[in-house]
């Protein structure tokens, strides 16, 4: 993805979430005095996931994570629902219309919607019910939306830390990466992954290869969905078979195949390992924690839970908010077992790449989503 991510709708799991949405973090664009719906009890919140599962160890599961953190902070004020909170699941992209029509009739403070591919059915939604809040996880809108909190993440940045990293580790010379689907929010974790190798080789003189990608052509390696695990498991055993030794998927629980395959190359004698994106795999899949160097993540929970809080607040405001590794929105999780094998120097260069990114001194190739 080069340049800002366009609306549209994706990986939504449809799931309700008690709250209404707005953010405490700084946004691009307007306010809006419309209220939230409210109940004898509290706000509600609701959210819609992507087909890919409420438990997908993703993007779907870190929005869930969200809104429970949010009922946990402020319980008195979310609680319409008899367990507080709720969501609706997608199973395919025809219920998404549905699922959303469904939660502004139960009178929902706040919908989040979750993923690239529902932003045409939240934008229909919310220009056909101005005084309803909305959040968007993966989107944005331009003009903006009054009554809908686009949160974006600008994670070619943490990726670009990655992808240096991979190039640090690999063994072989060779690494890879793929994704679920050849969306924006997918290709611009894949293009900082390559523009961190690329830099690494410039700084190293090096020519360590990036299998699956190419930033510049814009063509790689997709499965075709977030959750057929048998296909991360066949391209991974392929990038692995061509020497790649570290693999960073960017597919949801398709990931979780690729880590079958690392797992079965290591129980043969290979040196693989990953990189885990989204999410802390070590907390989302701790059974091949072994293998994570890191992970690639973004603060998808902090950003649905302040979302829903300053809606409770009555502090909505709209517009869109960009998670950096300035203000946290992005970041590389720990090292964990790799704590004591990633070397020193390059844990240390790593740390100045990241000041630099933050600081402007450090450029990445691939423009940021806005």
């Amino acid at each position: 993805m080069r340049g800002t991510i366009k609306t549209a709708a994706a990986f939504t799991v449809v799931a309700l979430l008690a709250a209404a949405c707005g953010s405490n973090t700084s946004k691009a664009g307007g306010g809006s005095s419309n209220s939230p719906s409210t109940s004898a009890t509290g706000l509600k919140a609701c959210m819609v996931t992507d087909t890919g599962g409420i438990d997908d160890r993703s993007f779907n599961s870190s929005s869930w994570q969200g809104v429970q953190e949010a009922q946990a902070a402020d319980p008195s004020q979310i609680a319409a629902y008899p367990t507080g909170i709720k969501y609706l699941q997608s199973t395919t992209q025809s219920n998404y219309v549905p699922n959303i029509n469904a939660f502004v009739g139960d009178k929902c403070g706040m919908i989040v919607t979750v993923g690239y591919l529902m932003g045409p059915a939240t934008e229909t939604a919310a220009k056909a019910h101005p005084s309803q809040h909305f959040g968007i996880v993966d989107y944005n809108y331009t003009p903006v939306l009054k009554n809908v909190d686009g949160l974006l993440f600008d994670t070619v940045q943490d990726a670009f830390l990655g992808g240096y990293l991979a190039a640090g580790m690999t063994k072989t010379g060779k690494v890879a990466t793929f994704g679920g689907e050849d969306f924006p929010t997918v290709t611009i974790y894949m293009d900082g992954f390559w523009d961190g190798v690329q830099y690494y080789n410039s700084q190293h003189h090096k020519s360590v290869k990036v299998l699956g990608w190419d930033e510049q052509t814009q063509k790689g390696a997709f499965t075709g969905d977030f959750t057929n695990q048998t296909k991360g498991e066949t391209l991974t055993g392929t990038f692995l078979t061509e020497g790649a030794d570290i693999i960073f998927p960017v597919a949801g629980n398709v990931g979780l195949g690729a880590a079958k395959a690392v797992q079965d190359a290591d129980s043969q004698g290979d040196n693989a390992n990953m990189e885990w994106v989204d999410t802390d795999g070590c907390v989302s899949a701790p059974q091949y924690c072994k293998y994570f160097i890191t992970s690639v993540e973004k603060g998808i929970q902090t950003a649905v839970k302040n979302a829903i809080l300053t809606s409770v607040k009555g502090t909505f405001a709209g517009g869109n908010y960009i998670g950096t590794l300035a203000n946290g929105g992005v970041t590389l999780a720990p090292y964990h077992d790799f704590a004591s094998k990633v070397p020193a120097a390059l844990q240390s260069e790593l740390a100045t790449i990241k000041t630099g990114i933050e600081n402007g001194t450090i450029k990445t190739p691939t423009k940021s989503p806005v």
